[in-house]
C-alpha cells in the first residue's frame, strides 16, 4: 500500500503523573521457578499426583462420654496408623489442639494487650490465663496395654516406638483424657459450649476434642508447626467409629451416620426420619414442642449414639436437648445424601426457613463445579457467633432478635456462613489442603466458590466478596500491613482480607476477565478431581490451572498471591488522528473549523475592543489580493488535484480513506504495580458503545506504560477504563476521557451514644 500522509487533529492529556525518579525495570512475567517445588515422581510439573504419590492413613475407634454436670469430655481412643511412605518411621507425632487453652499456652503468651481508660472485669482478668484448659492424660499404651515413651511439646506429642514402622506397616496403640470444655462465649474457639441463662441449658458444638495423627508428606515430612490459634489443621483421611455417651433427652448431630436411630429415637422421630431420607424438602424430626419439654425436664441419665464415617480427615459433634432437627434428601446424580440442620428455638424462624434450604443448595452448587458430593449427609448446627468446618458436619451463627425478628444482614450473613461452612466440606474436607501452612488454599477457593453459590442463590445477594470492586479498599490499603497470600496462615495481616478476600477475587477475575468461563470451569474441576482425597500444595493447583487451560498464569499468580501490588491503571493521553483524504471539500472544510476554533490573540482581541484602526482598515490602497484571498474555498483545480490523487491509489486504499478516518491512540499507565489486562469502553457520537479487551501480555515490554492505536469509523466521544471494575483498580477518577468527576460522600456526625435502630421487621411492626 503507498504511504498516506497523516495529520493530527487535535490532542487531550487526561492526567499527567511525574515520578522523581525511574522506577527499575521488573519482570513481572518471568516464570514461577524457583517458588514452585521441583517436580518429581509424587507431584508431577502438569500438577497432577505423580505415579509414586502416597498419603499416610489414620483410622480412630473412640468411646467420649460428655458430662452435662462438670461440662467436660472424657474419652478413649485406639488409633490405628498406616505408613504408606517409603520411610522408615522411628517416633509418631500427634496434634493436641486442646492444649490451645491450656495455661502456657504459646497463643497466651504471645497475645498483645493493653490497658485502656475503661476497662471490664473481665477485660483485667484476661490480663492472666485463668481457666484450666488442655488435654489430661491418663494413658497412651500400645496395643498390648504396654505403656509407650512420649513426649508433650505444647500442642503437639512424640510417641517414640520401640521398634521403626517399616513402609507399608501399621502400629496400633491407645490413648485416654478428659479435658475442661470452653466457655465459647467468654473465651472464644472453634468449638465450646454455650450457656442458655433463661432454661439453664448448654448448647455444645465440639471439635479438637481428641489427640489426632500429624500429617507426614512426601514436601514437608512431618506437618507439626504449633496450633496458635490462626492458623487451621492439617489432618490424615480415616475411618471412624465412635461412641457419643450423652443426657439421654439430649439430640446429637455428628459427622458419619447414625448406626443406632433405634436406641436413641423415639418412634415418631424414627418414623420421620426415615421419611425424610427421600424428602424434597426439610422434614422435622425433632419438633420445637419436642425441644421446650426436654428444655424443662432435665434428664439425669444418659444414652450413646454410635456413628460411623469413611474417608474423612476429622470428627466433629454437637449435643444439646435444646435442639430441633429437619432434613431432608438432596439428589446429586443420582445419589441422595441428607441435608441436616440442628438448631434451637432461639434460632427460629429463620433457621427453619433457610438453614437446610442452604446446606441443599451449597451441595448442588459446588457439586457442578467441583467433584459430586461423595458424604452421605451435611449438617448445619445453629451456634451464636460461630462458623466453623468439619466433614458433614459445620457450626453457623446468625440468630435472630428475641422477638423472632431479624435484619437483612442477619438473614443473608446467616445464610452466606452456612453455604461458606458447608462448602468447607470440599475445600479442605475433600481437597485435603494445609490449613496450618496456607490458609487461602482453603478459605480463598471456598469463599470464591460461596461466591458462585450466592449467585445461585439470589440474584440480588448481597455479596461481601469475590467481586473485583468489592477488594478495592484492601488493595489500597497500608503496604506496611499487608502481606503476600502465600504467607503462613500464623503470620498473615488482615486475616479476612488476605486470606478469604483476595484470592477469592483473584479466582473470580481468572473466570470472568483473563481465562473466560469456559476454560476456568474446566481447569478448576479437574483440580477438584485430581485432589479429591488427597493432598495439594499451591503448586499444584497453580500448575493444574495452566495445564488444563493452555493459559500461561504464572504473570498472575507472581502478581495476586506473592505480590502486595494493586492495579491502578491511568489514561495519560488521548490522541486523535485523523487521514488526510485530499477532499478538498472535507480538508478545507476541516482546517476552516479548526481556525474558527483557536482562541484569539488576546492583544488583537482588545486592540479591536478599544476601536484601533490598522492601516489597512484606514487606506484602501493597501489591500492586494491577499487581503480578499479565501484559502478555505474549493477551487476547479483544488478539485482536479483531488481526482489525480484517486487515480492513484488501488480499491483497498480508497476503503480505508471512507471507513476508517478516526485513530485514537491511547497511553495507558501502570501506577500500582500490579499488571492486569487493559479494557477499554468506546463511546461513539451515535451512543454506540464498543467494548475491547487487551491480555495483561501488552505491558511484557513497555510496563509501565503501554500504547495502542484504534482504528474507528465513527468519531468517539468519551473513554473509560474498565467500565465493569473487573480488575479491582483502586482508583478509577484517572480512568475517563474526557476527565470525569467521581463523587464520593460524607457524613455529619456528632459524637455520643445512639440507641440501636429497630430492624425493618420490628418497623413494619410499628
Amino acid at each position: 500500500m503507498k504511504k498516506i500522509t497523516l495529520f493530527c487533529t487535535f490532542f487531550i492529556m487526561c492526567s499527567t503523573i511525574i515520578f522523581s525518579q525511574e522506577k527499575k525495570w521488573e519482570d513481572k512475567f518471568k516464570q514461577l521457578g524457583p517458588e514452585l517445588a521441583t517436580p518429581n515422581d509424587q507431584r508431577t510439573a502438569s500438577g497432577a499426583p505423580g505415579k509414586d504419590y502416597w498419603q499416610q492413613r489414620a483410622d480412630y475407634n473412640m468411646k467420649i462420654r460428655l458430662d452435662d454436670e462438670t461440662q467436660r469430655i472424657y474419652g478413649e481412643e485406639v488409633i490405628t496408623y498406616y505408613n504408606n511412605s517409603p520411610d522408615v518411621l522411628y517416633y509418631l507425632w500427634l496434634q493436641l489442639d486442646q492444649n490451645n487453652m491450656a495455661k502456657n499456652s504459646d497463643s497466651y503468651a504471645i497475645e498483645q494487650s493493653k490497658i485502656s481508660d475503661k476497662m471490664t472485669l473481665n477485660d483485667i482478668v484476661d490480663f492472666e490465663p485463668w481457666f484450666d484448659g488442655g488435654f489430661k492424660l491418663e494413658e497412651v499404651k500400645d496395643a498390648a496395654g504396654k505403656d509407650l515413651k512420649y513426649t508433650v511439646n505444647k500442642t503437639m506429642m512424640r510417641i517414640d516406638l520401640a521398634s521403626p514402622l517399616a513402609p507399608g506397616s501399621k502400629f496400633i496403640f491407645k490413648i485416654k483424657w478428659w479435658y475442661n470444655i470452653n466457655d465459647r462465649m467468654r473465651l472464644g474457639g472453634r468449638s465450646g459450649y454455650e450457656y442458655f441463662e433463661e432454661d439453664k441449658n448448654y448448647l455444645y458444638t465440639i471439635a479438637q476434642f481428641y489427640p489426632r495423627m500429624v500429617v507426614y508428606t512426601d514436601y514437608a515430612g512431618w506437618q507439626h508447626k504449633q496450633f496458635l490459634g490462626a492458623g487451621e489443621f492439617t489432618l490424615n483421611f480415616g475411618n471412624y467409629q465412635v461412641s457419643l455417651t450423652v443426657p439421654s433427652d439430649h439430640i446429637v448431630a455428628s459427622t458419619g451416620v447414625l448406626q443406632n436411630p433405634k436406641d436413641v429415637l423415639t418412634s415418631a422421630q424414627l418414623e420421620r426420619y426415615e421419611k425424610a431420607k427421600n424428602a424434597s424438602s426439610p422434614v422435622v424430626i425433632c419438633t420445637q414442642e419436642e425441644a421446650i419439654e426436654r428444655e424443662k425436664n432435665k434428664s439425669k441419665t444418659e444414652k450413646t449414639w454410635v456413628f460411623k464415617a469413611e474417608n474423612v480427615r476429622d470428627f466433629g459433634f454437637a449435643t444439646s436437648r435444646k435442639f430441633i432437627w429437619d432434613a431432608q434428601a438432596v439428589d446429586i446424580n443420582g445419589k441422595k445424601p441428607l441435608a441436616m440442620s440442628f438448631y434451637p428455638k432461639e434460632g427460629n424462624p429463620l433457621w427453619e426457613q433457610y438453614s437446610t434450604r442452604a446446606v441443599t443448595h451449597t451441595l448442588k452448587v459446588y457439586s457442578k463445579y467441583t467433584i459430586d458430593y461423595p458424604y452421605p449427609v451435611a449438617i448445619s448446627v445453629h451456634a451464636k457467633w460461630i462458623g466453623m468446618e468439619y466433614p458433614m458436619i459445620c457450626f453457623n451463627g446468625g440468630r435472630p432478635e428475641p422477638d423472632g425478628t431479624y435484619s437483612e444482614n442477619t438473614k443473608y450473613g446467616m445464610i452466606s456462613v452456612i453455604i461458606h461452612e458447608v462448602g468447607h466440606n470440599f475445600f479442605p474436607m475433600i481437597i485435603n489442603s494445609d490449613e496450618r501452612q496456607w490458609t487461602w488454599m482453603d478459605e480463598g477457593l471456598n469463599t470464591f466458590m460461596q461466591y458462585m453459590a450466592e449467585k445461585e442463590f439470589d440474584r440480588n445477594y448481597p455479596t461481601r466478596r469475590g467481586p473485583a470492586r468489592n477488594i478495592v479498599d484492601y488493595m489500597k490499603g497500608d503496604k506496611t500491613k499487608m502481606s503476600p497470600i502465600m504467607t503462613n496462615s500464623e503470620s498473615i495481616y488482615q486475616f479476612g482480607n488476605n486470606a478469604y478476600g483476595k484470592p477469592a477475587t483473584a479466582l473470580n477475575i481468572l473466570r470472568e476477565t483473563i481465562m473466560g468461563r469456559e476454560l476456568f470451569d474446566y481447569a478448576f474441576k479437574e483440580y477438584a478431581r485430581r485432589w479429591a482425597f488427597k493432598h495439594p500444595t499451591p503448586d499444584d493447583f497453580f500448575r493444574t490451572m495452566e495445564d488444563a487451560s493452555g493459559v500461561d498464569l504464572d504473570w498472575f499468580w507472581r502478581g495476586w498471591f506473592y505480590g502486595t501490588d494493586h492495579c491502578d491503571m491511568s489514561l495519560e493521553t488521548v490522541k486523535l488522528y485523523r487521514l488526510n483524504t485530499k477532499n478538498p471539500e472535507l480538508e478545507k472544510a476541516f482546517e476552516k473549523e479548526l481556525k474558527s476554533n483557536q482562541a484569539p490573540d488576546i492583544s488583537l482581541m482588545r486592540d479591536q475592543q478599544e476601536g484601533n484602526k490598522t492601516v489597512v482598515e484606514i487606506d484602501a490602497k493597501a489591500n492586494d489580493f491577499y487581503n480578499t484571498y479565501d484559502p478555505y474555498k474549493v477551487t476547479p483545480l483544488d478539485v482536479k488535484d483531488y481526482q489525480n490523487y484517486l487515480t492513484k491509489l488501488n480499491d483497498e486504499e480508497k476503503k480505508l480513506l471512507n471507513e476508517k478516518n478516526y485513530y485514537y491512540e491511547i497511553t495507558v499507565k501502570n501506577n500500582g504495580g500490579l499488571i492486569m489486562p487493559v479494557i477499554f469502553e468506546f463511546e461513539f457520537v451515535d451512543g454506540a458503545k464498543r467494548t475491547v479487551h487487551i491480555p495483561a501480555e501488552i505491558w511484557k515490554m513497555s510496563e509501565p506504560t503501554v500504547t495502542k492505536v484504534f482504528a474507528m469509523e465513527k468519531e468517539v466521544v468519551s473513554i473509560s477504563l474498565d467500565p465493569l471494575l473487573e480488575t479491582a483498580d483502586v482508583d478509577v477518577s484517572n480512568n475517563y476521557w474526557p476527565a470525569r468527576l467521581v463523587p464520593s460522600r460524607f457524613e455529619l456526625f456528632k459524637q455520643g451514644q445512639y440507641p440501636s435502630e429497630p430492624n425493618p421487621m420490628q418497623r413494619s411492626r410499628q
